[in-house]
């Protein structure tokens, strides 16, 4: 199957990463390599980018994109939240930009035994990594009522969350949930039909939900973005794209936690606690896509840009 992907933001993120011919620069999420492409074409024979990606299918994928550039390009299977042993192992201290495009790609959701997809009947999977023990199936059968009211709640953001997860628990208990088809079903029963018509698939928000649980993304968000920015040389730039709510104030307030990490009362005369501003942040506002872009690619709809620059 071709990793159909079409990158959102592309030209904001190239601009915005202010790339340095001769730098180096990681892709995070390298998935069908867009991003990665569009940075090599702007590096010399000095520049070098490293790929991460956790999933084996989008490296495949990437590889054979990336195959122009392949003297100059390494890639890791790996998640980004290990960039610190990526990059010690590769004997490189500091970077020129990172790039982050979060959340699951179009092939991933294409590919439909992989269990991303509402729209057709696989196994519930849900993992970015196959190498992982956890998939959707364990977190539908084994979370409680109350967890699983939270995820769809938080990382759904879905108003019917309380009647889903009651739904999914008594479905549970005639059966084990094994498919995608038997989830969407539940999560549609547990809709008022009014609600249904409105802002797409019924099981959507609960899809987003459970992939983000199975996949930790919020956490490995939150964690690592501190550390890639100590990666960057100064001058260099970090550029994330989210789309998720949760995921953009992770962003947001890790930004300007690193721009402004001073931790003194409001009203002390001076700064005592000696934490340093390690940059700042280019984005006052996210940068969203244009109207043409929606147009051209729906995933691009709730897309947004961040991006900080190390001091």
């Amino acid at each position: 199957m071709d990793f159909k992907h079409v990158s959102v933001l592309l030209k904001e993120t190239i601009d915005g990463l202010n790339i340095n011919p001769d730098g180096i620069y990681v892709d995070g999420t390298l998935g069908g390599g867009g991003h990665a492409y569009e940075v090599c074409k702007h590096l010399s024979s000095k520049g070098r980018l490293i790929g991460i990606d956790q999933d084996s299918e989008a490296l495949e994928a990437a590889r054979e994109r990336l195959s122009e550039f392949e003297d100059k390009v390494t890639m890791v299977r790996s998640n980004y939240c290990e960039i610190d042993t990526i990059l010690k192992d590769l004997d490189i201290d500091k970077v020129d930009g990172i790039v982050l495009d979060l959340g699951v790609s179009s092939y991933q959701l294409d590919n439909l035994e992989r269990g991303f997809s509402y729209k057709a009947d696989a196994p519930l999977d849900m993992r970015m990594d196959t190498r992982q023990m956890i998939t959707a199936s364990d977190v539908v059968n084994n979370y409680s009522e109350n967890e699983l009211y939270r995820i769809i709640r938080d990382y759904g953001e879905d108003r019917f969350a309380k009647n889903i997860a009651k739904h999914i628990v008594m479905a549970r208990k005639k059966k084990p949930l094994t498919t995608t088809g038997e989830l969407s079903e539940i999560v549609k029963e547990s809709i008022p039909m009014k609600f249904q018509a409105k802002g797409g698939h019924p099981a959507k928000k609960t899809f987003q939900a459970i992939r983000i649980e199975v996949n930790n993304e919020l956490k490995v968000l939150k964690d690592s973005i501190d550390t890639m920015i100590e990666h960057l040389n100064p001058g260099g730039r970090i550029c994330i794209i989210t789309f998720h709510s949760l995921e953009d104030r992770i962003v947001k307030t890790k930004f300007r936690e690193n721009e402004n990490p001073c931790t003194c009362p409001p009203d002390f005369p001076v700064c005592v606690c000696g934490k340093v501003s390690k940059g700042k942040v280019i984005t006052r506002k996210p940068i969203i896509p244009s109207e043409e872009e929606i147009v051209n690619n729906k995933r691009a709809k709730s897309s947004k840009l961040r991006i900080f620059e190390r001091r």
